[in-house]
């Protein structure tokens, strides 16, 4: 085709005498001097029944320059431009389908030859056409050494990467061993240090809950005879077990373990567990102190019962009052005026043994800087040694990767081109995927990625297919096919869907261009080929 582009201007008109309708392949059959047989050998007339207006002929043979035959054809000429064959129908009737007007020789219509300017317009885009190839096929030579150099590059590279992976891995492995030695002396001096101060911390506890054990006995030993028993336990009935309410003297002997009384160390062993959570200490009232409360005297009557009078009893009761608060100041220490609602007794603030665990000494210190050091150098190693993979993986892959004949496609690996419509903007990644996003704003949507060449087998590279892109509602999922033209520039041309989730895409590139035949020397032009 090409050649025919470069050889078809350079034709002129030679006029060879032969019937209407008849092109110069066909011209040797139609001799005047004799007999005219039928292109078919159907049948044998006279020459001057040729183009005589009747069909003689089966295959219309006889009436090349005629309507007669339903099945004829007539040859325009066309001087200039392209010869062309046109059926013998449309012969005269009115409309002028030969640009050189000789179909239409007895309708009476005049036609315009307009062959010349249709050949001079034919010849400048079949020219522009020529230089586009031309010029294409330059670029797709440096492509082709381009990929050479570079292929050539990125084996050094590899070769590079594969002879350096076993030493970085042999240096990752003897950091990690220097990173497990260091982590052994810091987790047993972390481990010492969590340890003491868990140990710390139990004992902390265990004094709190004896303070606490301690003064809930000594609320509960109304005598103060360092013994508290059932009797004296029986006043807390927030102390049931039973939920009526009332702990009664079985309950109590219970919680006593079928003892009647005991000291503080068996209370804190055998008792305090059982009863810390609902003990309520008697310091604390249930309700706040109403204005009868604090006018009333106390029903508690003295250790000594006498018979005093009333300024005595009222001065009596006040001093009572007084040695009570006294008394419960050294037990309880000091209460709040304004008491809260009834509670459990509450531990003591923690102390500076309680809370966040210590920092760690020096020693111990030195042992987690020094494994945190060979931590980091081994993680950094290792990060190394992932990378350096990762690029000898993609090395293997785009050396391995069937860029064309002479590897031309091989530029398009790296590149994203763009197509931009009036409701998307097409974004193709050669041999990655294809993807359509809206143009105004919203996700994109996959139409396929890179599945293989799908030109026909004589030009394998003509065509890329990129398969399994998102799925369409209720149907198969997205797919496009990018047809490769020849280009001097690349870039996506066009795209659209021929077919419902099946796109096309056309994309002119360099690569895509074939060989020109050789420029021939300027001749004389020619009518016809």
């Amino acid at each position: 085709m090409l050649l025919l582009v470069l050889v078809l201007p350079l034709c002129w008109a030679v006029e060879v005498k032969r019937p209407r309708g008849v092109s110069l392949t066909n011209h040797p059959f139609y001799d005047e001097s004799k007999p005219f047989t039928c292109l078919d050998g159907s049948a044998t007339i006279p020459f001057d029944q040729v183009n005589d207006d009747y069909c003689d002929c089966k295959d219309g043979s006889d009436e090349p320059g005629t309507a007669a035959c339903p099945n004829g054809s007539f040859h325009c000429t066309n001087t200039g431009y392209k010869p062309l064959y046109i059926h013998s129908g449309r012969v005269n009737d009115g409309i002028c389908d030969c640009c050189d007007g000789t179909d239409e020789y007895n309708s009476g219509i005049v036609c315009e030859n307009t062959c010349k300017e249709k050949g001079r317009k034919e010849r400048e885009s079949l020219q522009q056409l020529a230089e586009v190839t031309r010029e294409g096929f330059r670029l797709k030579k440096i492509l082709i050494e381009d990929w050479k150099k570079a292929r050539e590059e990125k084996q050094n590279k590899l070769s590079e990467l594969q002879a350096g992976k076993k030493s970085l891995e042999d240096q990752v492995d003897m950091l990690r061993t220097v990173k497990e030695e260091a982590e052994r002396p810091e987790k047993e001096a972390k481990d010492q240090h969590q340890k003491l101060w868990e140990e710390q911390q139990a004992a902390f506890k265990a004094r709190r809950e004896q303070e606490m054990s301690a003064n809930a006995f000594q609320e509960l030993d109304d005598n103060m005879d360092g013994l508290v028993s059932v009797a004296e336990l029986q006043t807390h009935p927030e102390l049931d077990t039973d939920g009526d309410g009332v702990l009664s003297e079985g309950e109590a002997q219970a919680l006593f373990s079928g003892d009647t009384q005991m000291d503080g160390t068996l209370f804190y062993d055998r008792v305090w567990a059982a009863i810390r959570d609902k003990y309520r200490s008697e310091a604390l009232p249930t309700d706040p102190p109403s204005a009868a409360d604090i006018t009333e005297p106390s029903e508690e009557q003295p250790r000594e019962p006498q018979q005093p009078s009333e300024e005595e009893e009222e001065e009596e009761e006040e001093d009572h009052e007084e040695e009570e608060e006294e008394e419960e100041e050294e037990v309880l220490g000091e209460q709040p005026k304004e008491a809260p609602p009834l509670q459990p007794p509450q531990p003591p603030s923690p102390g500076p043994e309680e809370g966040k665990m210590p920092a760690y000494d020096e020693q111990t210190q030195a042992l987690i800087d020094a494994a945190q050091e060979a931590r980091t150098k081994f993680e950094e190693a290792e990060r190394s040694l992932k990378e350096m993979e990762d690029s000898i993986r993609n090395l293997e892959q785009e050396i391995s990767f069937d860029f064309g004949p002479h590897g031309e496609f091989a530029y398009l690996y790296s590149q994203c081109y763009e197509l931009t419509t009036n409701e998307y903007v097409y974004r193709l990644c050669p041999f990655k995927l294809v993807s359509q996003k809206p143009k105004h704003g919203g996700s994109p949507t996959n139409l396929g990625t890179w599945g293989s060449w799908a030109g026909p087998d004589h030009d394998k590279f003509s065509a890329m297919k990129y398969e399994q892109g998102t799925g369409c509602w209720q149907g198969p999922n997205r797919s496009t096919t990018v047809r490769l033209l020849c280009g001097k520039e690349t870039a996506v041309t066009s795209t659209t869907e021929p077919s419902r989730c099946e796109y096309l895409m056309e994309l002119v590139t360099p690569a895509a261009c074939p060989e020109p035949p050789p420029e021939l020397p300027p001749s004389d032009d020619h009518d016809e080929l």
